[in-house]
């Protein structure tokens, strides 16, 4: 291979989607796998968000809030410290709103809450100096069913079928992995979530529909602009895993935001 087209694959794999910019702030379409920064968790891991966004950009960036590396969408970066404080103030004071797609096992009802208190869970390295004491924390999810799917394949020994929702969540408090949390609380866990999910339905979709990712998509997020006030919504198109889906199951309509 020669380097010319080395250099191509490079830039290619280190591509991200600004999805908005200006001289205060810039927010990126995460891609589900990429690390918001470094970690010692992930040590063989050589692309970041923070960094690709650094780099795309041409000046440092700071981070404002986090998603997980398996969820994909709007993920947004201060230019400054200033604007960064500003706008952790906004996320902690729920001054922004979040609005995420998944799809998840089972028929939802059409909308509802989930409160339910989260504990703390350590991770084994990266909390290894933690305060293992801390009460359950508030944590609150709004969710609303958008489309609905029954399928002719026997997923679990308990069904003939096998059924799934798309649905809208918003949550209220900003949790480790209250999304995936909640939604394994109440028996709606989303497809693919390795950690808190059902691997049968995760082994299901990875089978059939040749998915290998979670299927939850940060794809809103609305605020007011830190510096000019202004209102804000940034948006987060879906990949082509998610578009497959959606056309599959025919519910590209009902996923737009």
């Amino acid at each position: 291979m020669s380097n010319e087209n080395m250099d191509i694959e490079s830039n290619t794999a280190d591509q991200i989607e600004i999805i908005y910019e200006d001289e205060y702030i810039v927010a990126i379409n995460k891609e589900a796998g990429l690390l918001v920064h470094r970690s010692w968790l992930d040590k063989g891991e050589t692309r970041f968000a923070m960094q690709l966004t650094r780099d795309a950009v041409g000046c440092h960036v700071f981070p404002v809030h986090r998603l997980d590396k398996p969820t994909s969408g709007v993920l947004l970066f201060a230019k400054s410290s200033a604007v960064a404080r500003s706008l952790t103030e906004a996320f902690t004071e729920r001054k922004v709103t979040k609005q995420y797609l998944a799809v998840v096992r089972g028929f939802m009802s059409e909308q509802g809450t989930v409160d339910y208190a989260l504990s703390f869970k350590p991770d084994a390295i990266a909390d290894k100096f933690a305060n293992l004491d801390k009460p359950a924390q508030e944590a609150v999810t709004h969710w609303q069913s958008l489309a609905q799917i029954e399928l002719p394949f026997a997923v679990s020994k308990k069904h003939t079928t096998s059924r799934y929702s798309l649905v809208r969540l918003t949550p209220e408090t900003g949790r480790k992995h209250q999304l995936r949390r909640h939604m394994r609380h109440v028996f709606h866990h989303i497809v693919g979530d390795t950690s808190h999910g059902d691997i049968r339905h995760t082994r299901f979709f990875r089978t059939h529909y040749d998915c290998t990712r979670m299927l939850l998509h940060a794809q809103t997020l609305a605020l007011s602009h830190p510096v000019t006030g202004e209102p804000l919504v940034l948006k987060a198109g879906l990949d082509d895993q998610w578009m497959l889906i959606l056309e599959e199951f025919s519910w590209v309509d009902s996923a737009k935001a």
